[in-house]
């Protein structure tokens, strides 16, 4: 049941230079790739269930640009999707995340003992081996060293998708339901610390509403006019709802943007107390969806499939909030952050600014390194502009500090 916008048959009374959107005003990754004469040649596929270019590429046609961050341009309408649409989807696959090839394989790490620390040198040096004279001393069950006094919080977030469901932008009513019923009865089923209860948005009360929203939990109809283009807002709040544990340190959104989109969180510097719940209750989550006879939507090329090609691979966002008033407004900031592959947010999210100096610094990547990589590149950049910030506190120099390319 596809949002809107298919009728497939209707558009081939019309030529492909006809029905070719106009992108001469677009900055996105989908209008970089596409071409008239691609157009005329995928316009007439679709995916199993009926999911079509026009739709993969629709929020992408409705939203030139954005004032912060190039983004993707195209969206996924079911598994099927990354092959139909291979020749679209491939270039700008390659293109958002680094030059990642159409024969690459992804590779998976959910072992969080993986985690090191790291001395300054380490940080300092572009790959995983530090410069030449310089002392390498890593041991193992590291990320547990951020400074309190400057990070405020961490957390990691994924999204994963059912296979044999269609995404959000695509699903129908039923399916959405399904989801939601599936993810309940699998979530009810944890313990421990891992404990919860399920929150249905449509049934919440006022006084329930409230707290997730003091706790920086609920999420909200969608107002980004990239999410409501690509159809994801369709029957709201219907089939969607919040899944945490009574120690409100791991929660699961249910049929939001992706199927579910898995948090751990605390407050404090302790990224690797939070990754290693994040790994624990992803992993007893997948088992208990294969208890019930489904699994997640993985392949070795794209890792995890989820609905934005911008968060295939891992679909992890490893950040903290951190405060750098002095470091973020030297001039070589941005550049720091670049070298160290990490990108920055306001508190508040994408479209936000900072507040008193206080930053969200994650990880820019996705695809093609680990779980465990893209945590531990979170941990030594942020212990790393730590360092920077106490040096111009004090009035010191930064130069000496600055990372080569990771």
């Amino acid at each position: 049941m596809p949002f809107g916008n298919t009728h497939n048959k209707l558009k081939m009374n019309y030529s492909g230079e006809q029905e070719f959107p106009d992108l001469s005003q677009h900055n996105n990754h989908m209008a970089k790739v596409l071409t008239p004469e691609m157009y005329a040649q995928l316009r007439d596929k679709e995916t199993p269930s009926g999911f079509t270019l026009d739709d993969v590429i629709q929020t992408g046609v409705d939203n030139p640009g954005h004032p912060f961050i190039m983004t993707v341009g195209c969206v996924a309408g079911d598994e099927e999707t990354y092959e139909v649409f291979r020749d679209l989807l491939d270039p700008i696959i390659e293109d958002r995340h680094g030059g990642y090839k159409p024969d690459d394989k992804h590779k998976t790490d959910l072992e969080p003992e993986n985690l090191q620390v790291r001395t300054l040198a380490t940080r300092l040096a572009g790959g995983p081996f530090p410069r030449p004279g310089l002392t390498f001393r890593p041991r193992w069950q590291g990320g547990d060293d951020l400074d309190p006094n400057y990070v405020l919080s961490s957390r990691v977030r994924t999204g994963r998708s059912v296979r044999s469901f269609c995404l959000p932008p695509h699903c129908s009513r039923g399916e959405r339901r399904a989801i939601e019923d599936l993810s309940v009865q699998s979530l009810d089923a944890l313990d421990g610390d891992l404990k919860g209860h399920y929150y249905a948005l449509k049934n919440m009360t006022e006084e329930e509403q409230q707290q997730l929203i003091d706790d920086h939990f609920l999420f909200d109809k969608p107002v980004s006019p990239l999410l409501l283009a690509s159809g994801m807002a369709r029957d709201w709040p219907d089939g969607r709802g919040i899944w945490h544990n009574d120690n409100k340190t791991f929660l699961v959104w249910v049929n939001e943007e992706d199927h579910l989109r898995v948090i751990s969180m605390q407050k404090g510097g302790n990224m690797r107390e939070v990754f290693t719940r994040f790994c624990t209750g992803l992993t007893k989550i997948e088992s208990l969806f294969k208890e019930r006879g489904h699994e997640f939507m993985w392949n070795e090329h794209l890792g995890y499939v989820l609905t934005c090609p911008s968060n295939l691979g891992t679909g992890l966002r490893a950040g903290v909030h951190v405060k750098l008033p002095n470091l973020s407004k030297h001039e070589l900031f941005g550049e720091v952050l670049k070298r160290l592959r990490l990108q920055k947010r306001g508190t508040g999210g994408v479209d936000t600014a900072a507040v008193g100096g206080v930053f969200d610094i994650s990880n820019a990547d996705r695809l093609g390194f680990s779980e465990v990589e893209l945590v531990q590149m979170v941990v030594d950049g942020v212990n790393l502009l730590v360092d920077m910030e106490k040096r111009l506190e004090s009035g010191d120099a930064i130069d000496d500090l600055m990372p080569e390319q990771k």
